[in-house]
């Protein structure tokens, strides 16, 4: 037999398995990327306007930080400036989804030693993951390549932006073959994977961010650590710019060469068992343990930590960059609106600023809330829930267990980032005390929406367990999109309205008010309730 024996019935599994999830990320990916190229036409009529936009960008490294950096003043290149980083990010964590969820996810289940009884062989779940992945890119791919010159944009630059996005998603579909051999389980994996999109991600701002200005203000040559970043490798094509189409050979060989490496740690391992071992406990376990509040914060504590770490830079870069922002805000109406597009609000162009960060930072803190409560899920399906609830346990009471860590884990992660936020910008501004208490109280005001989707990923936990992780993501996703990209994509209200962030007030540039964090404060109460109810009804899943 041999290793490759039974792939093209697995990856007919896993396509059927998929149907839904994938065309939603792919129809999802090419709708933001349609909006984003037909909102250009609208929101900067002529070319004087664009000039305009593109040069205020270049002069504010913040928004290079997160928007990326322009390569020109065409239709395309505006458009690539808005949402390019953000298709290459979608294909990224569709991509590592699936792999994690045909590999390493199946072993945890169970799955893999079932069908590891028929005549599959060894390399063949993990080829039929890649090969699965090679197809979600290749119809993002023509999806991409369609809906952008049916927005206007040139043909040319439309496949050189589809092809950059898609190569992406390849790439980090063999970073997600790897963490999917190092770690023990999917929650792991998919961390690690997510990590890597991140530090992507990052990286890539801050080449942005350093880079030299060209064309008289109209362009932007990042630095060399751009090279260092799958994203900025993407961003090196420079669709509608250059068409750079030989900096795909980079993505495109380093995705081989980790596939290699993927195989050969698959080759080297157990079934089940991570190369990444666990380090052992002590030998008595602590009296906190003996509670499920306890066991699930320990459980969750790593994952907070990191976190932490993570949102308190986040906080510190946003408030290290507030004065400087604010000042070429004041120059620009036009950039200052679309912030305001953003973000919310208006008047000051440091709040303005403000107010379109702190969005960030509670998209953030909802990534925090999902990956935490997609351990509810992780926990049934490895059998360690029943043998838990087998004991005096409650089922109530372990769920709220989890929540309160969720619940509490987020309010505590918002007032790291408006702390740090407040105290680098109070300290530039000479005004601690106001920075702490606006930018802290602008971060808290977030709860309310992230509370909101909590209470959704119970909800799915109990209503649709098999699907509880991509509803979850997914939900995530659209959240962002419409909430934040809602108004610079001119998205009817209503379609804005989805996102429970688009019903916070501004702060800190727009007036406070009670009714909208109540109301929504309600909506995730009732959400949270309706999930526990079914919880408590339905039958555990493997």
């Amino acid at each position: 037999m041999s290793d490759y024996t039974a792939t093209r019935t697995l990856l007919k599994l896993a396509l059927r398995r998929d149907r839904i999830q994938l065309a939603a990320w792919i129809y999802g990916t090419g709708a933001l990327g349609y909006s984003a190229a037909n909102s250009v036409g609208s929101t900067y009529p002529d070319a004087a306007d664009r000039v305009d936009a593109v040069k205020t960008l270049t002069d504010t490294p913040a928004l290079l930080l997160t928007r990326g950096a322009p390569v020109g003043t065409s239709e395309g290149a505006v458009a690539m400036v808005q949402i390019f980083t953000y298709l290459c990010v979608l294909a990224a964590l569709m991509s590592t989804f699936a792999v994690v969820r045909h590999t390493r996810q199946n072993e945890e289940t169970g799955r893999a030693e079932l069908l590891g009884a028929a005549p599959v062989g060894r390399r063949a779940p993990l080829t039929a993951a890649l090969l699965l992945a090679l197809e979600a890119n290749t119809g993002l791919f023509v999806m991409l390549a369609v809906v952008l010159p049916l927005a206007g944009l040139p043909l040319s630059g439309s496949l050189a932006a589809a092809a950059a996005a898609a190569a992406t998603g390849l790439f980090f579909a063999a970073v997600a073959a790897i963490t999917a051999q190092l770690s023990g389980t999917a929650r792991g994996a998919n961390s690690l994977a997510g990590a890597a999109v991140g530090a992507a991600f990052l990286i890539r701002g801050i080449a942005d961010a350093g880079g030299e200005v060209r064309g008289g203000g109209t362009s932007v040559d990042s630095t060399a650590l751009a090279w260092l970043s799958p994203i900025g490798w993407a961003q090196r094509v420079e669709p509608f710019g250059g068409d750079h189409w030989w900096v795909l050979i980079v993505p495109l060989v380093l995705a081989a060469a980790c596939a290699v490496w993927a195989f050969r740690l698959n080759d080297g391992r157990d079934l089940g068992a991570g190369l990444l071992q666990d380090r052992p406990g002590p030998a008595s376990a602590a009296p906190g343990l003996l509670s499920p509040l306890g066991l699930a914060l320990r459980l969750h504590r790593g994952s907070l930590l990191g976190w932490g770490a993570g949102i308190a830079v986040l906080g510190a870069v946003i408030g290290g960059m507030g004065k400087s922002a604010g000042d070429a805000l004041r120059d620009n109406a036009d950039l200052s609106d679309t912030l305001g597009k953003i973000g919310g609000g208006g008047g000051d162009p440091v709040d303005t600023f403000f107010a379109s960060m702190i969005v960030m930072v509670g998209a953030v803190t909802a990534g925090f809330a999902v990956q935490t409560l997609l351990r509810l899920r992780a926990e049934e399906t490895s059998g360690r829930l029943e043998a838990l609830l087998a004991t005096a346990v409650s089922r109530g009471r372990w769920l709220v267990s989890h929540v309160t860590v969720a619940v509490a884990g987020s309010l505590l992660l918002l007032l790291i980032a408006g702390v740090s936020a407040g105290l680098t910008y109070g300290a530039a501004a000479g005004d601690l005390a106001g920075g702490l208490t606006d930018l802290t109280g602008a971060a808290l005001a977030q709860a309310p929406a992230v509370l909101v989707l909590s209470g959704f990923v119970v909800l799915a936990f109990a209503a649709v367990p098999a699907l509880s992780s991509g509803a979850a993501w997914g939900a995530l996703t659209v959240c962002l999109v419409v909430g934040q990209l809602g108004g610079l994509l001119e998205l009817p209200q209503a379609v804005r309205d989805i996102s429970p962030f688009s019903h916070l007030p501004a702060l800190p540039a727009a007036d406070a008010k009670a009714l909208p964090l109540l109301a929504l404060t309600a909506v995730a109460a009732l959400l949270t309730w309706a999930g526990s109810s079914l919880f408590a009804r339905r039958d555990l899943t493997g």
